[in-house]
């Protein structure tokens, strides 16, 4: 409405392109663009779809020299013009894809709710890894290695989060609705994430017979992914709500998201200055988010800084065969337990 009040008062400016970066649902630049000629039917516009692929922690790369680029417009001239916008970042070949406005606005969601699939999917193999012995490192390497599949987004965890994937999974499964469309597997990504945290949080707490009451533990990471301070439906938050309903306490250590998450969570869990100051008196370190500086840690000073050397690792990062022989006790995602008395 704003800028068909701003057109509607300039009318001798020239030709002009709305672009929508944003992740919006399917027909909104119809919506805008009927929005603005209400106020301002002669003015020479456009509106296009141009959806953005930013990577939390790395978005300026991703933005000098992108992967590709999708462009929605059925105008010749709006054509033109993202043309010249985009000529200095795609001069190494990377290409423009030109399309409608609503294939556009529709790839942005499908592109990020195919990558929560692919999440969740190996989520769910890595747990039937678990009841069958396979291990899940070795099913990666296999698969990742078929250029149908790609190696990327295959590791298994406790589940995405952050503020790009439920959204826009949840977003799509609306959008289906609205169109009396049952969009059955999406659903099920959304119930595998949801149910992989607390897959997760039974792990825990079996090792205890079921009794977290007074337990401590470390965790390390709180962020939803490395290398951001974003901690929206972050998994660790989730985790953290389960142990704190079990009677369990929490200190917990994240290189860039102690302050996040400590405006969201406030005061229910400790905040640790550094990784192993949240070692001291834990009965067992929780390994939440791949940060780098959490791969390859001092496991001396872990051994000795806790009750008893034990490990919950959410994100694979360590070597089975390593912790065996240092003797901890260590559960990962589809992975052979390593239980050392």
């Amino acid at each position: 409405d704003d800028l068909g009040i701003l057109f509607k008062s300039e009318p001798n400016l020239n030709f002009k392109v709305i672009v929508d970066k944003s992740t919006v649902p399917v027909g909104t630049s119809d919506r805008v663009r009927d929005a603005i000629k209400k106020h301002a039917p002669n003015f020479d516009f456009d509106v296009c779809s141009n959806p953005e692929f930013l990577r939390e922690g790395i978005a300026v790369e991703d933005f000098m020299k992108p992967e590709r680029v999708i462009v929605g417009t059925s105008n010749d001239k709006t054509k033109k013009v993202m043309e010249q916008l985009y000529e200095p970042f795609v001069r190494t070949g990377n290409p423009v894809y030109f399309m409608d406005e609503k294939s556009a606005e529709m790839t942005k969601y499908a592109a990020n709710s195919f990558i929560a699939m692919k999440i969740s999917f190996m989520n769910e193999i890595a747990r039937l890894c678990e009841l069958t012995g396979a291990q899940v490192d070795n099913v990666r390497l296999g698969i990742g290695s078929d250029s149908r599949i790609g190696k990327r987004y295959l590791f298994p965890g406790i589940g995405y989060g952050g503020s790009c994937f439920p959204k826009d999974v949840h977003a799509l499964v609306n959008t289906a609705n609205e169109n009396k469309y049952d969009f059955k597997i999406l659903k099920s990504v959304i119930d595998v994430n949801y149910e992989q945290v607390k897959h997760f949080f039974k792990k825990i707490s079996k090792h205890y017979n079921g009794d977290l009451k007074s337990k401590h533990f470390a965790m390390w990471g709180l962020a939803f992914k490395p290398n951001t301070d974003d901690v929206r439906e972050a998994p660790a938050h989730y985790l953290i709500k389960l142990l704190l309903e079990a009677g369990a306490t929490v200190n917990a250590y994240d290189p860039e998201a102690n302050q996040t998450t400590k405006a969201v969570l406030g005061d229910v869990i400790q905040y640790a200055e550094t990784s192993d100051e949240t070692l001291i008196n834990a009965d067992a370190l929780i390994v939440v988010t791949e940060w780098k500086e959490f791969r390859n840690p001092d496991f001396g000073v872990i051994k000795k800084s806790l009750k008893a050397p034990v490990i919950f690792d959410g994100r694979n990062l360590y070597d089975l065969d390593k912790l065996n022989d240092l003797k901890f006790t260590y559960y990962s995602i589809g992975r052979t337990d390593i239980i050392n008395k």
